[in-house]
């Protein structure tokens, strides 16, 4: 004999387990634009059966149905694309810095253009081009003064940007390290939460898209793995572990450096380490180079014949004192750079005066773009710029042929001669080469790294694009399709109910009209 009262309690599960899918479905459209969300859906299932109702067992075949229930409500998720998002992700991160450091320094060097430092260097050559053509005029003099200080100022300048840069970069790294620490503690709050209430069997629906959001944002920062399963959540960067279940490993700069190019090989932070340790400080070393070697780089030189050197001058590992001092033929000889070549000649001065250093440091030690500066007596008195190579002698007194060019025009023509950067720097970009080559080649090396570094910045977007692309499909909200099951579940609670309803009037009935014949 069947239950009087089943249908009532298998319309009841019905009833309640559309209701279910419907606040579902409507919790899905109220979050369809909500960033990280993951649709979820109600499992059902058909409710254990059991045999007919009887004193013993029923000789009726098979078993009857109790209706539907659901036994969770899980997410629609796919863990393999969030771990190929999170890898594509830290490429994102590491190339769009790079591009953005790159896409600065190119700003710094500002080439080709008509205000950079090539430019700069070119009125300073051709202010010693106008000297040589009129080597006791004390306008030419003062020109040549004036271009070399705004050349000095140009290099203070660069060197203090490529500073302030790098100084950028390194603040930037500590706030990424402070970001990484944030979302690492978060994380670990998070898993205990979770790990609370799936102990009761509930599934953590909307706290494990908490997660998964700050864990795309580390995947961002650094290269990290996820590993999740059963009771076990880690995320990893190469070996080092930055949550251990509940057990937040936070991270420090002095801690993080080091690891850059090994367990830290990815993400944003990564490109920060690099563009600041190898992008920033190669053009602050070339930089510098070039300036160290257009001043006192090795380079050959003709001093032609009649010139007189000043007395103990040293060449090659010759010395000259006395009458040797007159040269009686040209003599090609290695000079160490603007300045060697500017104490081969005489000041404008009297009585006899070599020329000293022409470009010297601020703080006295080896010149470079930071602290190169046009010599004290030079600033003073523009009369002190040696051009001429050239003496006579008034009775005993020697003195200095003001109208003679030979410094002037070796120094006009300096920017053509080749200089050996190695002989200043072990790193050069060039072993030798002209002034202009050297900058052509450390602008052309930034053009090559800029363009590779948007080519790769460009392609890892797209890759990130099209995975989340595909994990949106799978995992984000279509409002077509919420509209679709809204209407199927309300359906099926219609039909639940009417099914109620009627078994109510079945009973009803049975209870209020079976027993009333002979009333």
């Amino acid at each position: 004999m069947r239950s009087t009262f089943h249908g009532l309690e298998t319309a009841r599960r019905s009833l309640v387990t559309q209701q279910v899918a419907l606040q579902t479905t409507g919790h899905n459209v109220a979050n369809a634009n909500t960033a990280g969300y993951t649709r979820q859906t109600v499992n059902m299932v058909a409710s254990r059966p059991i045999e007919a109702l009887g004193m013993q067992s029923s000789n009726a075949p098979g078993q009857l149905g109790t209706g539907v229930e659901f036994d969770s409500i899980k997410r629609i998720r796919e863990s393999f694309l969030d771990a190929q998002f999170r890898n594509e992700n830290q490429n994102s991160g590491n190339y769009s810095i790079q591009v953005d450091t790159l896409e600065k320094l190119e700003t710094i060097m500002n080439e080709p253009s008509d205000s950079g430092l090539r430019s700069v260097l070119d009125k300073f050559w051709n202010s010693w081009h106008d000297l040589s053509e009129n080597p006791e005029d004390l306008t030419a003099r003062k020109l040549v003064r004036e271009t070399a200080r705004a050349l000095t100022d140009a290099f203070n300048q660069t060197s203090r940007q490529l500073e302030d840069l790098r100084a950028d970069l390194s603040e930037n790294i500590e706030v990424k390290v402070s970001q990484m620490n944030t979302a690492i503690r978060t994380i670990s709050d998070l898993t205990l939460q979770i790990r609370r209430i799936e102990a009761f069997g509930d599934n953590a629906n909307d706290l494990r898209d908490q997660r998964d959001v700050l864990v795309d944002e580390l995947s961002k920062i650094a290269n990290i793995k996820v590993r999740d399963a059963g009771d076990t959540y880690q995320i990893t960067m190469g070996n080092q572990m930055l949550v251990d279940n509940g057990n937040p490993n936070e991270v420090t700069v002095e801690g993080i450096v080091p690891l850059a190019g090994t367990e830290l090989a990815g993400g944003e932070l990564y490109g920060m380490i690099r563009s600041r340790d190898q992008f920033v400080v190669d053009y602050q070393n070339q930089l510098n180079t070039l300036v160290n070697g257009m001043v006192n780089g090795d380079v050959k030189v003709t001093i032609p014949a009649g010139a007189v050197l000043p007395e103990g001058t040293v060449l090659d590992g010759v010395t000259y004192t006395g009458a040797n001092r007159t040269l009686a033929s040209d003599l090609t000889v290695t000079v160490q750079g603007l300045n060697g070549l500017h104490q081969l000649g005489y000041t404008a001065q009297d009585p006899l005066k070599a020329g000293g250093p022409f470009f010297v440091s601020i703080d006295g030690g080896p010149i470079t773009a930071g602290n190169i500066r046009l010599s004290a007596d030079i600033e003073a008195d523009a009369s002190n710029i040696a051009s001429s190579m050239r003496t006579v002698m008034n009775g005993t007194t020697e003195t200095v042929v003001k109208g003679n060019k030979d410094v002037a025009m070796l120094i006009a023509q300096f920017n053509d001669k080749k200089i050996d950067f190695s002989s200043v720097s072990a790193t050069a970009i060039t072993g030798s080469g002209t002034v202009s080559d050297f900058f052509r080649s450390v602008v052309g090396q930034l053009g090559v790294q800029t363009q590779e570094a948007q080519r790769q910045a460009e392609n890892a977007q797209i890759v990130v694009d099209q995975v989340d692309a595909r994990r949106q499909s799978v995992s984000g909200v279509s409002l077509d399709e919420e509209m679709a099951n809204m209407i199927k579940f309300q359906h099926a609670y219609n039909a639940a109910a009417r099914f109620m309803t009627t078994i109510d009037e079945t009973l009803d009935r049975i209870i209020n009209g079976m027993g009333t014949v002979g009333r």
